[in-house]
């Protein structure tokens, strides 16, 4: 039985190609000894050539070196290649402050890469069965609320020069023992499996049969739930690619995603999850652990947000600010950099912000005054301030002619509809004790002046 199924379940699922060398992940336990004594007896039919590699942790002193005898002395008997490695998972997990467990399967698949190259393997075949992927499916749900988690184990994706196979995953563990019973497999014990410290055991030997009891066919029953969710997941993926192509900017020096939140809106909650999620595959080279629901309910607030500007802090200083219509993702500098800097008179000055300030003497004003990059500033009695570009303050104020009086700084950010990201480092031109003489690019200080025969022209440039 366990061998029709198999052979069903890889021809449904297309994992193994005939003529490829297969690389088989064996630490002596049933699970991996029947899925080596499978594969020898399909190696004719597909033409394969295999490769048992074993993985010694470390962690169970001669009980460990005695399993990877065992496998090598069958793979003698059978003729099948061997290889082994030794990881040092006590000393990894002391360094990177890890559990024994993540320190485990790092190393583990360090390991299995490494062996992968070494042997030009087209795959490596692990032996995780249906009773893993039950195991998987509920220790997600209690950790998180992703429908995308709730996929569990793939049963086939890319992994080092090839790719990483599951070909039991539609059979039991009961299945599978009763394979080894009929085969006279013998396998070595793992007695740290009957530990319930960890928390995949604690599932299997606690959680799992109670469940078996209301449903025996659970494991049957979570396999179509994880393909199923896994179809939908890729549709979805699918089109919100599609999407992403028509809604989000990307910028790349720096890293930026923008997106205008009134065409986002218009998309199913469903498609807006997704684009969120692929901004975060974009800007993070390294998926966050501690990025939960809780910051996804985050973005929906924001999107949904009736306040014109508003900012949330993501994992590893990665921003997400809401600028009226427009939703920005960029990762902050290490801090806010305020900056102070007098003006060549005449000359140029160029800003932290690569842009260029431009002074020069001139006779008179260009008819054209409304350029919002030039400032001309009067000179009286062939005196002039020293004139600095800064950062804006608190309290910040310029006064102005149109309203006769002083307004704040911030508030024509406001009106003025600056992203909230810029504002600190907008830059502000000061003359004599501090006075704002023009917020470049948006207000003046236009107090009225006598006709001068002199004045210097200010001309601001982006680079």
């Amino acid at each position: 039985m366990l061998t029709e199924e198999v052979d069903r379940y890889i021809q449904r699922h297309q994992l193994i190609k005939p003529n490829s060398k297969v690389m088989i992940a064996v630490s002596g336990g049933p699970d991996s000894m029947a899925l080596l004594h499978y594969l020898l007896a399909q190696q004719e039919r597909f033409n394969l050539d295999l490769i048992v590699v074993t993985i010694e942790h470390g962690l169970r002193g001669a009980e460990s070196l005695r399993d990877v005898d065992y496998v090598e002395d069958f793979c003698r008997q059978y003729h099948v290649k061997f290889d082994s490695k030794r990881i040092d998972v006590k000393s990894y997990k002391k360094k990177h402050k890890l559990g024994t467990q993540e320190a485990s399967r790092i190393l583990r698949y360090q390991a299995f890469d490494q062996l992968m190259r070494k042997h030009h393997a087209n795959y490596l075949a692990l032996a995780h069965h249906a009773d893993d992927q039950v195991e998987t499916v509920f220790m997600r749900l209690t950790r998180g609320t992703q429908l995308d988690t709730l996929q569990g184990i793939k049963n086939k994706r890319r992994f080092s020069i090839g790719q990483l196979i599951r070909p039991f995953l539609s059979i039991t563990k009961e299945a599978i023992e009763n394979y080894c019973q009929q085969h006279g497999i013998i396998p070595r014990h793992d007695q740290s499996n009957d530990e319930d410290a960890y928390t995949r055991n604690y599932f299997r030997i606690h959680v799992l049969p109670l469940l078996k009891v209301k449903n025996p066919n659970l494991s049957e029953t979570v396999m179509h739930l994880t393909e199923n969710i896994a179809a939908d997941r890729h549709y979805l993926m699918t089109e919100a690619k599609k999407l992403s192509e028509e809604l989000l900017n990307y910028s790349n020096h720096p890293k930026k995603v923008t997106v205008r939140i009134n065409a986002l809106k218009k998309r199913p909650l469903a498609l807006q999850r997704r684009l969120f999620h692929l901004i975060l595959e974009y800007l993070y080279e390294e998926f966050p652990d501690h990025l939960s629901y809780r910051h996804e309910t985050q973005f929906f607030d924001l999107v949904n947000s009736d306040r014109a500007n508003a900012s949330i802090d993501l994992p590893f200083r990665l921003k997400m600010i809401k600028s009226y219509q427009l939703l920005t993702f960029y990762f902050a500098e290490k801090e806010t950099l305020s900056y102070h800097v007098s003006l060549a008179i005449p000359g140029r000055t160029v800003l932290p912000n690569k842009a260029e300030v431009i002074t020069e003497f001139v006779e008179q004003v260009e008819a054209s005054t409304a350029n919002d990059s030039i400032f001309y500033l009067p000179v009286k009695n062939n005196h002039y301030p020293n004139l600095v570009i800064r950062s804006r303050l608190p309290g910040d104020r310029i006064h102005l002619a149109h309203i006769n009086g002083r307004k704040k700084v911030s508030r024509i950010f406001i009106d003025k509809k600056v992203p909230l990201e810029k504002r600190d480092q907008w830059p502000i031109l000061v003359g004599a004790e501090d006075e704002i003489l023009w917020v470049v690019g948006l207000e003046k200080n236009d107090n009225p002046e006598q006709k001068m025969t002199q004045y210097i022209k200010i001309t601001y440039q982006l680079s």
